[in-house]
């Protein structure tokens, strides 16, 4: 895959993916929306990701930690475009990526020169995306979620996690509905090669769960589509470690590492410099030409 004339070869190397939060309320308290000049604080870390190794930018508007309340789609296309607009006058030489599983958030982003869709509830949310994303040949990321507030459980310290998910078979479970996913892409025209996936960490997931499905990566890579990992900060590190989110680089870097191990192709992250070492170190060693 080659996107914005940045080859992504698959196996070769890990990828990293640094998050731009454009709102007021990221559980990790990266929010970028409580700084008085957005744009300008957005390049600033967009720049400082860059020289760091960032390959990635992924640009949010509305959180999704465990709790959050959804916001309009005009104000997040208020929160997004911009800064798109501005990264892509900057011209970092890197993908930027959209955050969204909104239809007319992401034509905007794309149209303002984001390069592909990063979609938290996989083509479910929002039955117009899919036809967004072919039409506008833009690679999808492809999240497995099955997040409901009624099992979102919140703590001053420690923040948000789910409880009391059911599945009768989490791997098998999770590969079955990422594959729906993977079918309404392909029924709207998006090919394979378009298509990432996101197990989904943190979403819908008990912090047993979340751990299971880690350590069971492979599983996911095994699909046959790469795999995009998101596990920095996120609230299964704090309850197993008992660490507030910004004290889990150490959890987050595990993470990453044993995600590496298992298949996974790109990791979302908070702490860019720290967590391209930790990739370059895994690769280092699992991925000897």
């Amino acid at each position: 895959m080659s996107v914005a004339n940045f080859p992504l070869v698959w196996g070769q190397r890990t990828y990293v993916m640094g998050i731009l939060n454009v709102t007021p309320d990221s559980f990790s308290g990266d929010g970028l929306l409580q700084r008085q000049d957005l744009t300008a604080a957005a390049l600033e870390q967009a720049r400082a990701f860059a020289a760091a190794g960032a390959d990635i930018l992924d640009i949010g508007g509305e959180s999704t930690r465990p709790g959050s309340q959804p916001v309009s789609v005009e104000e997040e296309m208020r929160r997004v475009v911009p800064v798109i607009e501005a990264l892509v006058q900057a011209d970092l030489g890197l993908i930027l990526s959209v955050d969204t599983y909104k239809a007319a958030v992401a034509e905007a982003a794309l149209q303002a020169g984001a390069h592909w869709i990063n979609d938290v509830w996989g083509l479910r949310a929002d039955p117009q995306l899919a036809q967004v994303a072919a039409r506008r040949q833009a690679p999808v990321i492809l999240m497995h979620n099955r997040s409901k507030p009624a099992n979102a459980e919140l703590q001053d310290r420690l923040g948000g996690r789910y409880v009391g998910m059911q599945y009768d078979d989490l791997l098998g479970d999770v590969r079955r509905e990422l594959l729906e996913s993977v079918a309404l892409a392909r029924a709207a025209g998006i090919p394979d090669s378009h298509i990432l996936l996101d197990p989904g960490i943190g979403f819908g997931k008990t912090v047993a769960q979340n751990l299971e499905l880690l350590d069971r990566l492979g599983e996911i890579r095994a699909l046959g589509f790469p795999v995009l990992l998101g596990p920095s900060r996120k609230s299964f590190i704090g309850y197993t470690l008992d660490v507030p989110p910004d004290q889990r680089e150490e959890g987050t870097a595990a993470a990453v590492a044993v995600g590496i191990v298992r298949g996974a192709d790109i990791v979302r992250v908070h702490d860019v410099a720290r967590m391209v070492r930790v990739v370059r170190m895994t690769d280092a060693i699992v991925r000897r030409a």
